[in-house]
């Protein structure tokens, strides 16, 4: 009996030794495979068209910068400084509308109201393309119910004009902002603000000289997330304006459905080339600040 049982222990033994020489990072291959598909096969067949030029009289290709160089002149340098233009206005209104709602959420008493203004962010904050762009042409187009009602019209309304765009956007950025704000909201501590307080300090002085200091990796963080939301949205600007507004997202689907020119769709793709390096700049700048807040507000 001893000897049956001392064979079982030898082989547990065994293969709990195989099982804890099983690497850990095995679990993690069908993730890498999912990204190396549906992200790595189209960076790289963006990347070998945007460097490819073709011949459109004899049909050749060859390899040049001459896609990126048409990409950063005329009209589409234009259009890239438009998106940058309207992302980053937009990203800093929704940034400065957003903090004070979000203040107000979290230091609100009533739970309903809290999540409720919670759920209807998650809610907003992906609310967009044509079914945006169709709410606010019945809204505030030319004929829209309160154009019509407030006689905005004449008053100098145009919705499908920069402005108009940029209020358009902030539909979903703020609510954007509420959800990015509210955790570093709630990860002030209480402490901070009675101890600003014993020493005399105001609430004015205690948002600037604590709160904002505090908070400033966490908004700018917050801004770099709206700017790349504004940069990268495509739908709700093609169903309001069209072309009539530089944008380089409608640029591209120009180029790539030859409304423009034909044979620019490489050119479309250094145009998707140029967002994406913006797009890395911008995380570049937004991972090390979430991790400098994260510092802060978990100390």
């Amino acid at each position: 009996m001893t000897a049956t049982l001392t064979r079982a222990d030898v082989v547990a033994a065994a293969s709990s030794k195989r099982r804890r020489r099983v690497p850990g990072w095995i679990a993690v291959v069908p993730l890498l495979v999912f990204v190396a598909v549906a992200f790595g096969v189209p960076a790289l067949a963006m990347l070998n068209g945007a460097f490819t030029v073709k011949n459109q009289t004899t049909g050749a290709t060859s390899y040049s910068t001459a896609n990126l160089t048409d990409s950063l002149q005329g009209a589409y340098l234009t259009a890239l400084v438009g998106s940058v233009k309207l992302s980053a206005i937009s990203g800093a209104l929704g940034t400065l509308l957003g903090l004070p709602l979000a203040q107000v959420v979290v230091t609100s008493r009533f739970r309903a109201l809290r999540e409720a203004v919670l759920t209807a962010s998650g809610v907003l904050a992906n609310f967009g393309g044509v079914p945006l762009a169709f709410a606010f042409v019945a809204t505030l187009g030319n004929a829209g119910v309160l154009t019509t009602h407030l006689g905005l019209k004449d008053k100098g309304w145009d919705l499908y004009s920069f402005w108009g765009l940029v209020i358009v956007y902030l539909y979903f950025l703020i609510p954007l902002m509420v959800l990015t704000i509210t955790p570093a909201l709630e990860g002030l501590r209480t402490q901070w603000r009675e101890a600003a307080q014993n020493n005399g300090a105001t609430g004015v002085q205690y948002w600037r000289h604590v709160a904002l200091p505090v908070l400033a990796p966490s908004l700018l963080g917050g801004f770099v997330l709206l700017f790349g939301s504004a940069f990268a949205a495509y739908a709700t600007a093609a169903a309001m304006v069209g072309s009539s507004i530089p944008l380089v997202t409608l640029q591209i689907a120009d180029a790539i459905s030859g409304n423009v020119l034909v044979g620019q769709e490489n050119v479309a793709l250094a145009l998707s080339l140029d967002m994406v390096l913006i797009a890395g700049l911008v995380m570049a700048v937004y991972l090390p600040l979430q991790r400098r807040s994260a510092r802060w507000l978990d100390a």
